[in-house]
This record gives structure tokens, sequence and C-alpha cells, in this order.
């Protein structure tokens, strides 16, 4: 069929719309997506590029799109040689006629404009997904156009479980350690530990939260003797930062969500990891919290210790651009 593109326009509700009615049209049920959420991930991220294309039939109706992003101007622990496919679908009468994979190469094109040497799918600044989801079947359209996975079988996980009969596992009660919410005045605390433990993606997302209206209080700290030796962020219905991205919609509401998490290197094995992520789960059950996701992780194990299962797999796809 005879089909054409047009750039995406952040600022036009209509092209907003069809991104998500597209995309919803395509998943089914079970990872939708809402305006409102297309919107939040397609606002201007510090030091980021982002662009987009919308494929219309003859008679001008969306068919397909395809959102892409880059981070030309990233601070040093960032890396700017990967580029993202933030969102790609063909709603479903129109596929296997070439449309997704004239926008993925485009996308392509695009990202190679801006600096990077790699492509990967999913898991942008602001993430719609952290791979292609496994559940959908669409890992062979992408293999098709030259991606392979990133590693081995290339899957991580969303791990979920309801919170609603949740008890911490015995003997934290020892340790000398204590998990609180961040204060406005711990600000100087969080973004000191995280620019010293984890400068690249953590840290730049902690400052890009805080500086357009996230609530510090969304971060736990994990306090010892040495100080802040801990931190893991989380995130309830009301936050600033979408709990659809996650989609817990198959979990009991209210929902919740608790990741990223990390410890100081120095004071690894010794149960800290165990008491924060506790400390973080006591708060969203004492906040009404049953559905709760853990997202985009290898360490399955780690979370079945306190009772998550495996809820949603990706695989995390890349291709080496100018190939």
């Amino acid at each position: 069929m005879t089909t054409h593109t047009i750039p995406f326009d952040m600022d036009n509700s209509e092209h907003i719309d069809w991104i998500a009615a597209l995309w919803n049209s395509a998943v089914g049920e079970e990872m939708p997506v809402s305006s409102g959420f297309v919107h939040f991930n397609t606002r201007p991220v510090t030091g980021g590029a982002q662009n987009g294309r919308i494929a219309l039939d003859a008679d001008g109706r969306p068919v397909g799109f395809i959102l892409v992003s880059a981070h030309p101007d990233a601070p040093a622990a960032m890396s700017r040689e990967v580029g993202w496919i933030d969102l790609i679908a063909v709603a479903p009468p129109f596929q296997r006629q070439g449309i997704g994979s004239r926008l993925l190469s485009w996308a392509e094109d695009w990202l190679q404009n801006q600096g990077c040497q790699r492509a990967t799918l999913g898991g942008s600044l602001r993430p719609f997904l952290p791979g292609v989801p496994t559940a959908l079947g669409t890992t062979g359209f992408f293999a098709a156009n030259g991606y392979i996975l990133a590693w081995d079988d290339g899957i991580v996980w969303d791990v979920a479980r309801n919170l609603a009969d949740y008890t911490p596992p015995p003997g934290l009660d020892t340790l000398p350690c204590a998990a609180r919410p961040a204060t406005p005045g711990d600000r100087s605390a969080l973004l000191d530990f995280l620019e010293r433990e984890f400068p690249g993606r953590w840290f730049f997302e902690c400052k890009e939260i805080l500086q357009n209206g996230g609530r510090i209080s969304d971060y736990m700290l994990l306090w010892t003797e040495e100080g802040v030796q801990g931190a893991c962020r989380l995130t309830f219905e009301d936050s600033a930062w979408p709990i659809e991205r996650f989609y817990p919609y198959q979990l009991p509401r209210p929902w919740g969500q608790l990741g990223s998490i990390g410890i100081a290197a120095s004071a690894r094995g010794r149960g800290f990891g165990l008491a924060l992520l506790d400390g973080g789960l006591r708060r969203l059950h004492n906040n009404g919290v049953n559905g709760c996701v853990i997202d985009w992780t290898t360490i399955v194990d780690f979370y079945g210790k306190v009772g998550f299962e495996q809820y949603r797999s990706y695989q995390q796809m890349k291709k080496a651009l100018g190939d």
C-alpha cells in the first residue's frame, strides 16, 4: 500500500493521541499507554534529543509510528554513543507491508546523525519499555532488521507481588543501619551518594526528577555510622514520574514500584541491601500499596527472598549503526 511519513510534533495533541492509539491497537490490553504517558515521555530531557515519524496511508490516516532518542549532550559519566528506539508500532491491518522496517531505517539514520554508534530497543532516559516484551513475539521482526541480543539470552525481568500481607524477613533488626524517606534537608546527601557510587544514569535521573518537580521523599536512604550508604527510589500512583511505565494493570490496586536500588560498594555483603529493600517495601505497604512491581532486573532470586515472582520479561536487543 502507499504510505508516507510526517514528522512527529510533540506539541501536537493529535499526534500524541495517534501514538497512544496505534500502540494500544498493536499490543492489546496487557501494556496500554495513555496519551498523558506519551506526552510525559516526549518532554525534553536535559542534554537529550528526541524525534519521531508517523506513517499515514493514502487517506491521511495514521497507520504506524516510531519514536527515537539520543543523548548528544550527556554528562561525562553517561554514554553519548548509545541511542534508543523508544517505541515503534504498526496497526495490525498494515503490518508485514514494510512500514515498520522503513520507520526503523529512518530512525537509525537519525541516530547516526546524532553521533550514536549503537541503537538499542527500549531503555531510553524516559523509557516506555526496558526492551522488547517477549509476550509480543516481535523479536523476529527486529532480528530480521539486524538487531541482536545484547548478551546471552538478553532477558530482563519485571517481578511483582501483592504487598497486602508483607512481613519483613527475620534478622534485619540487628543490622547497624536504618532506612527512612529522604527529606528536603537530605538533598545533598542523596546526590553526593549517587554521584560517588552510581555516577551514571541513576545520578542523572535523580537530578532530573528533583529538578522537574519530583518528591525527594520518593527516595529511601539507608543510613549507617558512615552516613548514607544506600538509596532506592519508590513510585506511588501520585508520583511525578508516572506509575504507567511499569504496566501494573494485572495487579491489585493501589499500585506501587521500587527501584532503582543500590548500596555503596564498601558496604555490600553485610545485609544492607535486603534492609534497604525491606524499608522501601514496608513504606509502600504502610501507604496502602498492594500491587508492587520491581522493574528491569536480572537478580530475580534476590527479590524472591521477599516474595516477588516473575511478572513480565523483555529481551534487550542492539544494533551497531553503520554496519
